[in-house]
C-alpha cells in the first residue's frame, strides 16, 4: 500500500469521527446507604465534606449565608452572619486555611477564615457565579451554561475552559460542583441527573440518575431540585441534597433496573 493511500484512509477514518454522532454517556441509578438531616431553610447552593462537618453556602437573596453542622445531628456548629441583600450566594470552596463563596449575578465573592468564618478579603469576577469546586491545583467553576473555568486560586483568574458534552451534545444548566476520583460532578438544574465530566476534555463520562431520592411531597415548591454534592475522601462516601430538602442521602451508585428486572 502506498504512503498516498495509507494518507487518504487516514483522512477519511478522521472524516467519519466529525460526521458519526458520538455515543452518549452510560446511566446507572443509585443505592441509598444513609440519610442525614438537613434544615429545610437551607436554600443548598454550595456543599462539601471536611473534616467530620457538612460545610454548606445557602442562596437567596438577604438569606445567603454559610453554615457549618454536625452531620449525624444537623446541629449547626458554626455560621457566619447573613449576607448583605443584595447578594444571592452561591457556590462554596475550601482551599487551604481558607473558605471561599460567590455570588449569582453581583461579580462578588468573599474569603473567609475556615476555622473561624471570619472574612478576610472581597474579590470580583466576570459572568454570573454558580458552583464551585476545587481539584489539588485548581478551583472549577460553573456559570450555568455548558462551560466549566478553571481558576487561580490566589487570584481567581481562569486559566483554562472546558465544554462540556454528552455524545456532541452540549450540556448546560450546569451548577453545583464536586470533584471526586479525578472527575468532575456536576448538578444540572432542575434535573434528578448528576453529571461525572472529564476534566480535560469536558466529556461527559455517565451519568447518575436519582429520580425519585426525595418524593415530590417532601419538596417545598418546583426550585426545590437537587442541588449539593460532598464527598468524603477518607472513607469513599457520596452525599447529595437539594435546595430546602429536609435530608442529605448518603448514596452508592448502582446499575439502573429495567422494568424488566433486567440490568443495564
Amino acid at each position: 500500500m502506498s504512503s498516498q493511500t495509507i494518507r487518504s484512509l487516514l483522512c477519511f477514518c478522521i472524516g467519519l469521527l466529525w460526521v458519526l454522532p458520538l455515543a452518549a454517556a452510560p446511566v446507572v441509578g443509585y443505592r441509598i446507604i444513609a440519610t442525614y438531616p438537613h434544615a429545610t431553610d437551607n436554600y443548598t447552593e454550595g456543599l462539601f465534606y471536611r473534616d467530620g462537618m457538612f460545610y454548606e453556602g445557602t442562596g437567596r437573596e438577604g438569606d445567603s449565608r454559610l453554615v457549618v453542622t454536625d452531620p449525624a445531628t444537623g446541629k449547626v456548629l458554626q455560621q457566619t452572619t447573613t449576607l448583605p441583600s443584595q447578594f444571592f450566594g452561591e457556590g462554596i470552596v475550601d482551599w487551604g486555611a481558607n473558605l471561599y463563596q460567590w455570588t449569582w449575578q453581583t461579580h462578588a465573592g468573599f474569603v473567609y477564615d475556615r476555622f473561624s468564618l471570619q472574612p478576610i478579603r472581597r474579590f470580583t469576577y466576570e459572568g454570573e457565579g454558580w458552583g464551585m469546586t476545587r481539584s489539588s491545583q485548581e478551583i472549577i467553576t460553573s456559570d450555568g451554561s455548558a462551560k466549566l473555568s478553571f481558576r487561580d486560586p490566589i487570584t481567581f483568574k481562569v486559566r483554562r475552559t472546558i465544554t462540556v458534552r454528552d455524545g456532541g451534545r452540549p450540556v448546560t444548566q450546569l451548577n453545583e460542583l464536586e470533584f471526586i476520583k479525578g472527575a468532575i460532578y456536576a448538578n444540572v438544574w432542575h434535573s434528578d441527573r448528576i453529571a461525572r465530566i472529564s476534566p480535560a476534555t469536558g466529556r461527559v463520562l455517565g451519568w447518575i440518575d436519582l429520580t425519585g431520592i426525595l418524593p415530590a411531597d417532601q419538596r417545598r415548591d418546583s426550585e426545590s431540585v437537587l442541588n449539593g454534592i460532598a464527598y468524603d475522601a477518607k472513607q469513599n462516601r457520596i452525599f447529595v441534597t437539594g435546595k430546602n430538602w429536609p435530608k442529605i442521602f448518603e448514596i452508592q451508585a448502582v446499575p439502573r433496573i429495567t422494568t424488566t428486572g433486567a440490568k443495564h
